[in-house]
């Protein structure tokens, strides 16, 4: 039975994947809110975004309160890493051109979404689209992982992607994160330095993971398959039209770009002040 969340009658397949280098991070969570704001007020479909930066680290909030964080920082950027903090919750992620980011966003008009059914959604999203791997893809904390949460995705224990959420006026973005080719536990390994430097063995009110990177690998060393990034959108297109809804490529309207602006500014100003006050 398929997730009601993904039998939409349309999706609007915004395709980002390919954007390069110059491709900012924070735009990604600008668009994310643009779109929400759209599809929560009828102006848009239910949309399907792809997405991919290079070398950049994710913080989260609590991130940006590790008493060394300066000097973890500088270790990121020194290993040729941007690093910003991003407007959802959860913490520190990789990302880089191994890394395939999909967001789906809902409008939540009609009925309330509950957390719940935009997790299973995406768990059972992905699951459909390696099915035919005859692999086991569990949604449990994954723990050791970096963003460690109920909803990591793993094979054989090894998690592989995380899943948050963001709502804004009346949508609900569901975003993922899979790590498809490269090594998860060097990845791994980046962020349980990144918290080594950032804590340097002080205590602190907030309990951040210990890393171990063992626990973490992309979806090419789970399934023994040297999975590329467009092979992998064949496979979200193709499974999503198997759903039965009427798939359309588009880019932001002029609307949405005015809108973006402003959500480019928040999250603009929200960097500059973490950072700041580091």
């Amino acid at each position: 039975m398929v997730h009601e969340l993904l039998q939409q009658a349309k999706w609007r397949i915004i395709d980002q994947s390919h954007f390069g280098p110059m491709f900012d991070a924070k735009q990604s969570f600008a668009i994310d809110d643009t779109l929400c704001t759209s599809v929560g007020t009828g102006l848009s479909d239910a949309v399907v975004r792809t997405w991919v930066h290079y070398n950049t680290v994710v913080l989260g909030i609590q991130d940006t309160k590790l008493p060394h964080l300066q000097e973890a920082v500088s270790f990121l950027e020194t290993n040729q890493y941007k690093v910003i903090v991003r407007n959802s919750g959860g913490l520190a992620v990789v990302l880089d051109d191994g890394v395939l980011n999909v967001s789906l966003v809902f409008p939540e008009t009609t009925k309330a979404i509950d957390i719940h059914q935009g997790y299973e959604a995406m768990w059972q999203l992905i699951k459909a689209m390696f099915s035919s791997y005859g692999k086991v893809i569990e949604a449990r904390e994954i723990v050791g992982s970096y963003c460690p949460g109920s909803y990591d995705l793993s094979i054989d224990g090894k998690k592989f992607a995380g899943i948050s959420q963001r709502r804004v006026r009346g949508g609900v973005a569901v975003q993922i994160y899979l790590c498809i080719n490269g090594s998860g536990s060097a990845r791994a390994e980046l962020i349980r330095r990144f918290y080594e430097l950032g804590l340097q063995g002080e205590a602190t009110k907030f309990s951040y993971p210990i890393i171990v990177p063992s626990t973490m690998a992309s979806l090419s060393e789970l399934l023994g398959d040297e999975l590329t990034i467009p092979a992998v959108m064949l496979l979200l297109l193709r499974t999503l039209q198997s759903f039965g809804g009427h798939l359309y490529s588009s880019t932001l309207t002029e609307e949405e770009l005015s809108l973006y602006e402003y959500y480019w500014e928040r999250i603009v100003r929200r960097n500059e002040k973490a950072f700041v006050t580091s």
